[in-house]
């Protein structure tokens, strides 16, 4: 079902009826509602809108994916009740006509989208197309810290364009309370502008994923404590300073480190595992599909970060019981470990103070209860029902 402008009451009483209501009786009543992405590779959030897609989707509304390119790690994942559009275009800029093609055909009552270019383009779609369509932009980073300095002439130019077009959206979602006091500053917008909402991190099969095995030796039962991280190996995540801190802690106790992702720093860490003498107890196996069983298995998480958004990673470790630390980063890591109660927090960059709480954690950790009690703040159902709120 497609809504005209004037149909915002429909869009309003379906809503309400989704808490309640079969998906059965659903399907051919409530609004379509479209999620906007470029591809399904490895990233964030990506993972977090095709998780709230999913979400969404099991409420009984009609969803569909428009994608730039039928492509990335988490194709496989997308549940058969969602409809796949593929805009056939080799680059988001290039996807804005085609994306107001489909505005137009389709009409859906609401359009999804993250990512700053991403989200760029979804707006000049929606001004050329210029249906009903309440366009909800989302951010899941610092947008202040996260533009690469190796970034395109284009993104740059997203970038800039920020303060332009993002009040033009019908909403502002923000992940964190950080973040979105950062997109205020950036975008010179009043605060009150921009909503909160959570990531819906912990999925109903997050236990299952966690309990899969693990086809590592460092993993087996009786064998040497290992550290976790996950990420890409980017100057984001700086593993520079988790390598430095592993060592300083390997000084005095037998542990393992083993880091979860690939990126263009790789050469860079590797080069630094030697330098440091610590190659027997370190290992970056690169991406790996089920990062769950791994974090359902470590000693301790780490995170390591000069900036995040709001860490799926951080929280996805809690909801395996799993104790974390991390770094003091803008935005999401005090904020989930409720100023270090629940989590040891270190300066960024500082690997002395790092190393400091991964020995407290080791040697004192946070009950995995007290972990649980806080991941279920982040799973889908209560994202599903703050963006379905925030939908009105």
């Amino acid at each position: 079902m497609s809504l005209q402008h004037n149909d915002a009451f429909a869009l309003h009483r379906a809503l309400d009826a989704s808490a309640v209501t079969p998906v059965a009786e659903t399907q051919e009543t409530f609004p379509r509602i479209a999620f906007f992405l470029q591809d399904l590779y490895g990233g964030g959030a990506e993972r977090v809108m095709l998780a709230l897609a999913s979400g969404i989707a099991r409420r009984g509304f009609a969803v569909d994916l428009v994608l730039v390119r039928r492509q990335g790690a988490y194709v496989d994942d997308i549940p058969a009740n969602i409809r796949v559009v593929e805009l056939g275009t080799k680059r988001t800029v290039n996807s804005v006509a085609a994306l107001a093609r489909y505005l137009r055909r389709e009409r859906p009552a609401v359009l999804l989208t993250a990512l700053v270019h991403v989200n760029i383009a979804a707006l000049l779609a929606s001004l050329l197309a210029r249906v009903g369509t309440r366009l909800m932009v989302t951010e899941h980073n610092q947008i202040s810290r996260n533009i690469a300095p190796t970034a395109s002439r284009t993104v740059r130019m997203a970038y800039r364009l920020v303060p332009f077009l993002y009040p033009r959206a019908a909403r502002i979602i923000a992940v964190s309370d950080g973040v979105a006091e950062d997109l205020t500053k950036f975008a010179g917008m009043e605060r009150g502008r921009i909503d909160v909402a959570h990531n819906p991190v912990v999925t109903p099969d997050m236990l299952a994923k966690a309990a899969q095995p693990v086809n590592h030796p460092w993993f087996a039962e009786g064998e040497v404590p290992v550290i976790l991280g996950v990420g890409r190996l980017s100057a984001q995540k700086d593993f520079g300073t988790l390598l430095r801190a592993f060592a300083l802690v390997r000084a005095s106790r037998p542990i393992r480190l083993v880091i979860l992702g690939e990126g263009a720093c790789r050469k860079e860490l590797e080069d630094l595992v030697d330098e440091l003498g610590i190659a027997a107890d370190v290992q970056m196996p690169g991406f790996v599909d089920n990062p769950l069983a791994f974090m359902g298995k470590a000693s301790l998480f780490a995170l390591s970060s000069r900036f995040e958004g709001l860490p799926t990673v951080l929280i996805e470790a809690m909801a395996c019981g799993t104790p974390v630390v991390a770094t003091d980063c803008p935005s999401g890591p005090r904020e989930i470990l409720e100023g270090g109660e629940l989590g040891g927090l270190a300066p960024i960059g500082d690997a002395e103070a790092l190393a400091s709480v991964i020995e407290r954690s080791l040697d004192d950790p946070v009950p995995a209860e007290r972990l649980l009690a806080k991941a279920e703040e982040f799973t889908v159902d209560r994202a599903v029902d703050r963006y379905l709120t925030l939908l009105r």
